[in-house]
């Protein structure tokens, strides 16, 4: 589906098979000498073809287009290597890039998995399924870094870069001041949020991503164009829907943690998932990798805030709630 959002402004749905996120919004802006298309869908058939299709539609040719990229998952990055002609520009955040230098990354990660519970078996099936690891691109394309306040001219349009650490951490946004349009990537969603994951020891992404709503919650912005389902208009009322949300997950953590101390994968499967499945049990174990994240997520949060520890016991670590830790 193509929608003409505004004046040389236009959405194309990029279908994400077997996802539940359903589709991607690639936005499509055309300037006067070259055009700018943000986010492109995962690198399959599917993805391409929608891509191809909307863009002769909307009547944008690749050799006069560039990318900007809001960060580094699949679903976003993943078609890059397709639609990159001699002299397209490919701009992003420095920070997320890193995922492209080799695969060893992932080694860490499944370690990191492994230590707070995630069973072996199922940790090597939800790898071997995981969207970044079979629709990621072809090959890394030369970035153009952009950082927080840089701007990108297209045609009318003047989209000035804002850092939104959380969902990654280089994730970038793009707000036209004039036309009060907010390009928000994965960082303000309507219908559902934002997956928020921990799968190191070295960030703690909730905190990063509740700063950076409140970051853009004084900007004056009339439409926010997401990267995921609806497009939407009161933001500031989502941002606080967000907030109370991540609350609410918090206290779920803390009510669980008063039982006994757990791993991050036991924790998780006691928590409540907007996922139609009469047990954790029977989730997807790619569901699970997403679930595991969020929860090691907000662990992280509340051992920041001194609320929770940890401690290691043989190959695993376990939780635990100090005192009469609440929100």
């Amino acid at each position: 589906m193509i929608d003409k959002i505004s004046e040389d402004i236009y959405r194309i749905e990029i279908p994400l098979p077997d996802s539940p996120l359903r589709f991607l919004n690639s936005y499509v802006i055309k300037g006067s000498d070259r055009n700018l298309v943000i986010d492109t869908g995962l690198n399959r058939k599917e993805c391409s073809d929608a891509m191809l299709m909307g863009l002769k539609e909307v009547g944008v040719n690749l050799n006069h287009t560039d990318f900007f990229i809001t960060h580094m998952h699949a679903d976003h990055v993943g078609l890059i290597s397709r639609l990159v002609k001699d002299g397209t520009k490919v701009y992003s955040n420095q920070y997320d890039t890193h995922w492209f230098d080799s695969n060893v990354h992932w080694n860490p990660l499944i370690k990191f998995l492994q230590m707070n519970g995630f069973p072996e078996d199922e940790l090597k099936l939800a790898f071997e399924s995981h969207p970044g690891y079979q629709y990621g691109p072809e090959w890394k394309p030369d970035f153009v870094f952009l950082k927080e306040g840089d701007i990108l001219k297209v045609g009318q349009y003047r989209l000035r870069c804002i850092e939104t650490p959380g969902h990654t951490k280089g994730h970038m946004c793009l707000y036209d001041l004039e036309k009060k349009i907010f390009f928000s990537g994965d960082h303000l969603l309507l219908d559902i949020t934002s997956n928020i994951q921990s799968l190191s020891d070295d960030r703690n992404p909730l905190k990063e991503y509740l700063e950076s709503l409140d970051k853009v919650s004084g900007l004056d912005i009339e439409i926010v164009l997401p990267g995921h389902r609806s497009i939407f208009r009161n933001f500031r009322d989502r941002i606080q829907e967000l907030k109370d949300h991540h609350e609410k997950r918090a206290d779920e953590v803390l009510s669980i943690l008063k039982k006994k101390s757990q791993t991050a994968f036991e924790v998780a499967s006691q928590m409540h998932w907007d996922i139609v499945f009469d047990s954790w049990s029977l989730f997807p174990v790619m569901q699970k990798w997403f679930a595991v994240g969020e929860a090691l997520a907000h662990l992280k949060y509340l051992e920041e805030k001194g609320m929770i520890g940890w401690e290691q016991i043989g190959l695993k670590r376990l939780y635990f709630i100090k005192g009469n830790s609440s929100i």
